[in-house]
Parts: structure tokens; sequence; C-alpha cells
């Protein structure tokens, strides 16, 4: 049997989903995950941490986005799966990395949708001061899982509205930033900025690389392009499409937006008490541009939790169909919805709620310092795998052929293997490799203690539905 045949069989595992996200809306729920929390409240983390620099760190961290999707459509091109790059660990490296990869992404996300939906209440204290988080918490939760509850159909129509919202706020932001530089007199304004306050690298190439890890956690969700593919109509062009679209887009507006509002508000200025980018509406006194500002940043981080759970749901899905996890999260609604996958990863929010009662101040810096352990595992992870999936492909007529290979890809896993290892010595992320070593054992040991008892044949999980 060739491996064709053999990953049809793993495919065939996770049947039951519908079929219904056309290529647009996957490009909108990649832009949907990463245009979020990570963009418009983390880069204020990233700020303090490298000054102007930041846009070399986004920077460097858009190229090992780009090299890392690039992997991916390849992959992915060949094998459209709900569980995607864990099914491609699980079968080109070994079964015990295709857990392991699952796990972490899902650990990953789930703790990123808690960080937005613990952004989202931060907003909402912008009209409300003074009020606590968690009840917005419990209301936009409720919002986002009736959405992923009703239909693969209607989420794709709502994130992609959602998503369109923030790429038209984006677009707006970029104009009008463009415009002020150009006619505004006012001295504050200009590239002065990025040299006056400490000069451009405030904190040296340490601080400048140290938000490297940041950008990480920003564009993470573009991923979230192969998983959907299980889920696409004509997953082959969509991906494509997706992939060039993505990239692209997010690149203009990560480096534009950034060097904009560095140019317009002093970096010292952006802290991390809220968006950099509320801080520059507030700076240009246009009027009622900061409440409107806010409201976008609002359907921002909503877009992103909404896909971030839908993401979560898959890959708990296909660890459930691989015989990895409870067989009871593998059953699907008449709808096609995993809900009781669904019900499971909405641990992020319990835990953001905790954390919200508990750190009202620094839940959402706790959740992104442990969340970006996942972040990176996985994406080390899928550079590693992509090397094992060509050298099974050398003479294989792909579909779609990533460029530089294997120097694009080594590149992309050491980097990746680099911010992890920089993790121990930062203030900020010193919860990351605390947290994510001692998971990982934990997730290795339960793999062998389990696999006795596990009965996984491939191909052999039935689509269940419930009733």
């Amino acid at each position: 049997m060739n491996d064709a045949k053999r990953f049809e069989e793993i495919a065939k595992r996770q049947g039951g989903l519908k079929k219904h996200l056309t290529a647009g809306q996957m490009s909108m729920l990649a832009i949907g995950g990463a245009i979020g929390t990570g963009l418009f409240l983390g880069s204020a983390y990233a700020i303090q941490m490298a000054g102007p620099a930041v846009l070399l760190s986004y920077f460097i961290g858009g190229v090992i986005a780009l090299l890392l999707m690039g992997c991916l459509a390849e992959m992915t091109s060949e094998h459209p799966t709900p569980g995607s790059f864990g099914d491609y660990a699980e079968f080109y490296l070994s079964p015990l990395f295709g857990f392991l990869v699952r796990y972490s992404y899902w650990s990953c996300v789930v703790l990123a949708v808690g960080t937005e939906v613990t952004a989202i209440g931060m907003y909402m204290q912008f009209w409300f001061p003074g009020t606590p988080i968690w009840p917005w918490v419990l209301l936009f939760s409720a919002l986002v899982i009736f959405i992923n509850v009703i239909g693969v159909k209607s989420f794709g129509q709502v994130e992609y509205a959602l998503s369109a919202v923030k790429v038209v706020a984006i677009s707006a932001f970029i104009a009008l930033g463009i415009g002020i530089l150009a006619f505004s007199s006012n001295p504050t304004f200009g590239i002065r900025n990025f040299t006056g306050n400490g000069g451009f690298f405030p904190f040296g190439m340490k601080g400048m690389w140290f938000a490297v890890i940041v950008s990480i956690f920003s564009y993470l969700s573009i991923e979230m392009i192969a998983v959907a593919a299980g889920e696409a109509k004509n997953p082959v062009v969509a991906v494509r499409t997706a992939f060039k679209g993505t990239i692209l887009r997010l690149f203009i507006f990560y480096m534009l937006s950034i060097a904009l509002m560095l140019a317009i508000v002093p970096w010292r200025q952006s802290g991390t008490g809220e968006s950099p980018f509320l801080v520059a509406m507030n700076v240009i006194h246009l009027p009622a541009a900061a409440g409107i500002f806010n409201f976008i940043v609002l359907v921002a981080a909503l877009s992103a939790m909404n896909s971030q759970l839908y993401i979560t749901t898959r890959m708990m899905f296909s660890l459930s169909r691989a015989g990895q996890a409870p067989a009871a999260l593998g059953r699907v609604s008449r709808r096609g919805i995993p809900v009781n996958a669904l019900a499971l990863s909405c641990v992020g929010i319990i835990f953001s709620i905790l954390l919200s009662i508990i750190y009202p101040e620094k839940s959402f810096a706790v959740m992104m310092s442990i969340s970006v352990y996942g972040a990176c595992f996985t994406w080390l992870m899928i550079f590693v795998t992509h090397l094992f999936f060509r050298r099974r492909h050398a003479r294989t007529p792909l579909k779609f052929r990533m460029w530089g290979y294997p120097w694009f890809t080594l590149a992309g896993a050491l980097l990746m293997a680099a911010l992890l290892i920089t993790t121990l010595f930062t203030d900020f992320f010193s919860m990351t490799l605390l947290f994510g070593v001692p998971f990982t054992l934990l997730l290795v040991a339960i793999y062998f203690y389990s696999r006795p008892a596990r009965v996984s044949p491939v191909g052999k999980a039935p689509a269940q539905e419930l009733k």
C-alpha cells in the first residue's frame, strides 16, 4: 500500500464533518485568528521589550510564519484532513509525535482562546470602567460557543464578516496614519520616534529577539488554514489561494500598522494596560475615534476567539478519532459539529475567568506566557515533519512545492528551537518552559501508559452522531 492510500485510512476515521468552507472563508479564518489580541494588545508587551526595534521582531516572526505556511501548504495539498499537522506528525514521524503535537497545539490554542476573551473583558472597561472582567468573559463566551454550535457553514459566514471588519479597520488605520504623517504639522509625529527615547535598539539586539516570541504568539493561528482544509469544498485550491492571500495581507497589516502606530505615539507611551492602537487614537484626537477603534479591537478579539475555538475543537476531534482521547469526543452532531470536543475546548475560557478573578491585572500576561510553549513546539514540529515528508516524497510530483527545501525548512526549525530556548532568559516568559517541559513529559508518560489499552486501528473509528 502506497503512502497516499495509507493516509486515506487516517482521513477516513475522521469522517462526519461537513465540507462547506470556501477558499475565501478559509483565508478570512486564518486572518481572523492571526489578527486579534496578539496584534492589538500583545504588541504593547513586544514594544516594551524591544522599543522601535519591534518592527524587526515582527518582520522575523513574519518570515518564520511565511516558511511555516509554505511547509503546511505543501503537506496539506497532499493530505487535507481535520487533524492536519497532527496527522502528518503521526504518519511521517511516529504516533507518539502525532499525540504530542495534537495535545500541545490544543492546549496552546485553548489558552489563546482565554487570552482573547480576557482581552474582550479589558476592552469593555473602556465603556464600563470599574466593572470586573469575568461577567464580560461569560457573556461573550456564550455568544462564541453558540456560533460554533450552529454549523460550520454559518460559522464560516460569521467569521468571514468579523474578519472583514478587522481588515477594513486596519486598512482605515493605515490610510489615516499615512495621511496624518503626510499632512500634520505636529512635531511629535514622524519617524523621529524610531530613533528618539533611547534609539532604535533601546534594549539592544537581545530585546529585539525577545520580542520575536511575542510576534510568534501574534501570528499564531495562521496554521489553522491547514486544519480547516478538512472541511473545505475544494481543499487543494482553497489551501493554495488562502496561503498566498493570507501571508501577504498579514505582512502588510502587521508591519505597516505597527510602524505607523510607533510614528504617532512615542514607544515609551505604549503601556501594557490598553491597546497601543487605542493610545494612538487618543493622541490623534479625532472625535469618537478612540471609542470606534475600541469597538474594532473588541471585534478583532471576538473573531480570533471564534476561529481559535473552532480549531481546538477539530484538534480534539482528531485526537479522539485517533484513539488518543475518549471516544465521546469524536462524536458529531447532525449538523456535523463535534459538540463534546467543543465543550472540552472551553476549558481555556474557564481558566481565564478564574485568572481574571484572582489576578485581574496579570491574567492576560500569564495566559500568553503559558500558551507560547505550545505555539513554539507545534511550529517546530511542523518544520521537522516537513523534512520527513519531503524525504518520503522525493520523487513524487507534488500538487504544491515549497521553495528553498531543505534550507528554508531547516532555518525555520532552528529559529523555533532557538526561540524556545530563549524563553529561559526572559522574565516575561518565565512560565513558558516551566509549564511546557513538565507538560510534555506528562504527555509522554500518558501516551506510553495508555498504549496497551488504546485500540485505534486506522480507518476503524465510526462517524458517530449525537442523537
